[in-house]
């Protein structure tokens, strides 16, 4: 009852906060109305005393709000978040596939895309571009750690679509591959080439890939295998961790004979490495990477992989952030993935 009171209460303010500005500049409500719209119909003298009034009484328009009401905007906001302890860059082949995906998607339905950045550990900046009224809704790629402030984006009614895993207790939208099915296909197929000590790497504190370790450690009890802590090395997704993680196994001394990488780009830095510690490609590691990023098809041993649905995910990322500005309740979705079998991870 009370946040419903303070909801009217709000807007009474802002009705008053019009009619106070009208009476004092000596004008009518849709004098005031054209000005703080920058109308060319108000000349500059008045419209100069009605933003500093309007400044005074701290008043604002919601831009936003009033673009989706004029039906004007045709802009939908990509964010992609990034770790400042990291900054993995946008050249990552994944959000390049990824940020063309939406701009087809975009394209077909007569939006623009209006590319941002923001710091992974303040996302819910990914919502300025709505609140400034520059965006109708805003497609975040990645939800990080960050399921929290998403929950507090939704529940303030930003419309947000989250490239992501479906995680208990969500509030807001997301898309995302199956990374548990993808996790075990990996696993699956370096079991059944007859591999017993399969590494994993990948940082299990991101949503997605807790659930592709999820898949890997599922895979391993079904064929009576436990998982080995020691043959998990956590790497964030820069091109270079598959490097630091090949290092970190052979200071370990252990023996392994596979390596699950949450990444292509992983999965090809520590074939690389491989290479300089002695080792063959698939004959001594198999190697299984993640995504199906269009290089794979082309590094040598051609990588096999779990693909990710790229364009399918671009279209129905931007199917369900137009269906919440449109006001309606969209189901997150979960898309298949599907092992693609090339020569790092035998036939």
């Amino acid at each position: 009852m009370g946040s419903s009171e303070e909801s009217t209460g709000g807007a009474a303010q802002k009705r008053l906060q019009m009619a106070d500005i009208a009476r004092l500049a000596g004008v009518s409500k849709a004098t005031v109305s054209r000005a703080l719209n920058h109308s060319p119909l108000v000349n500059d003298e008045t419209r100069t005393r009605i933003l500093e009034l309007a400044a005074s009484l701290k008043y604002t328009i919601n831009i936003g709000a009033q673009n989706l009401r004029l039906k004007q905007n045709r802009t939908v906001g990509v964010v992609v978040p990034f770790d400042s302890a990291t900054r993995q860059h946008l050249s990552d082949p994944f959000f390049l596939s990824m940020l063309g995906s939406l701009a087809d998607a975009l394209t077909e339905r007569g939006f623009d895309m209006l590319l941002s950045r923001v710091d992974a550990r303040q996302i819910d900046a990914a919502a300025q571009p709505f609140d400034t009224g520059r965006v109708i809704g805003i497609i975040l790629i990645g939800q990080w750690r960050q399921h929290d402030q998403l929950n507090q984006l939704a529940a303030r009614h930003v419309p947000i679509v989250v490239w992501g895993a479906q995680l208990a207790q969500q509030l807001y939208v997301t898309v995302g591959g199956d990374n548990v099915s993808g996790g075990m296909l990996a696993t699956e197929h370096l079991l059944k080439q007859g591999r017993k000590r399969i590494a994993f790497f990948g940082d299990i504190n991101l949503p997605e890939v807790a659930q592709r370790y999820r898949g890997y450690s599922d895979a391993l009890g079904k064929h009576g295998l436990q998982v080995d802590p020691q043959l998990c090395v956590s790497v964030s997704f820069l091109p270079e961790s598959g490097a630091h993680a090949v290092q970190e196994i052979e200071r370990r001394a252990l023996g392994y004979d596979a390596i699950f990488a949450c990444s292509d780009l992983l999965a090809m830095t520590a074939i690389n490495a491989l290479r300089e510690v002695g080792k063959s490609v698939p004959r001594d590691v198999a190697v299984v990477g993640y995504d199906d990023i269009e290089l794979s098809t082309y590094f040598h041993p051609p990588l096999t992989t779990i693909r990710q649905p790229i364009r399918a995910a671009g279209h129905a990322l931007v199917d369900a952030l137009l269906a919440l500005v449109d006001g309606q309740a969209p189901g997150s979705r979960q898309l298949p993935t599907e092992l693609i079998v090339r020569a790092t991870a035998g036939d």
